[in-house]
């Protein structure tokens, strides 16, 4: 039997004495903020000190999606799998670190019984909430369909008319993962820059972007959204409930 080696399962246990500890497995379609960009690590250890975390790994699944320029069955089936293994580790809740492959997890919440979270659903209300012309930037293109699909159904949700405008800083994503975060940053700046003009708020398709939420806000004037705060504060008070 060939065994994919590109599927991968982590656990770091944050307190083993907390008797009110959480598992939450966080699912990856890529090493990137396991190793590259660790923010939903840090923001996991300052709201949620007691909680134990599990990552499951799939490194090449996003890659898949970007290839074949969409979520196949093969796809969505990938990461039902990744839920259910999260579940079978006896995780309490599942958060999805990834938008590109944020239509898979209503498949994968079907698919289990426990909790799944998308670590944008909470900036897409907020989009909806405050914005009437939205930005939705990304740096890989397949991310771009999901956030606006999720920020429309959340205005429709809400009973708001919004405009949304599609920004792709083409071959970012890429060069971060190359490790040169330098010329990242300005391919993303760029395309930021020139969305401004024809939007009132905008709204980071990636979590990999994170850390150029303030620096974009400042460049453009506007109120730009990222999803790992706010996603992490949801999933915090999930799990709060949890806990009760």
């Amino acid at each position: 039997m060939k065994v994919n080696h590109q599927l991968s399962y982590v656990c770091r246990h944050t307190s083993k004495e907390s008797l009110m500890a959480q598992k939450v497995a966080i699912l990856h379609t890529s090493f990137v903020f396991v190793s590259v960009e660790p923010v939903i690590n840090d923001l996991i250890a300052e709201m949620m000190p007691d909680a134990e975390v599990l990552h499951f790994v799939d490194s090449d699944v996003l890659a898949t999606v970007v290839r074949e320029q969409g979520i196949s069955q093969k796809s969505e089936d990938r990461m039902v799998h990744l839920a259910q293994a999260a579940e079978a580790a006896g995780a309490d809740i599942i958060f999805s670190a990834c938008s590109s492959l944020g239509p898979t997890l209503d498949a994968a919440a079907r698919a289990v019984d426990i909790p799944v979270i998308k670590i944008d659903e909470a900036m897409a209300i907020r989009a909806a909430t405050e914005g009437s012309r939205i930005g939705v930037l990304a740096t890989v293109p397949t991310t771009l369909g999901p956030t606006s699909d999720l920020i429309a159904a959340k205005a429709l949700e809400l009973g708001r008319e919004v405009s949304i405008e599609q920004r792709l800083a083409a071959g970012a994503f890429d060069v971060l993962m190359g490790g040169d975060r330098e010329k990242h940053d300005a391919l993303v700046i760029e395309q930021a820059v020139a969305l401004a003009g024809e939007v009132d708020i905008i709204v980071l398709a990636q979590a990999s972007m994170n850390r150029l939420a303030d620096v974009l806000s400042e460049r453009t004037g506007l109120v730009v959204l990222s999803s790992p705060r706010m996603g992490v504060e949801f999933l915090a008070e999930r799990v709060s409930e949890l806990a009760k």
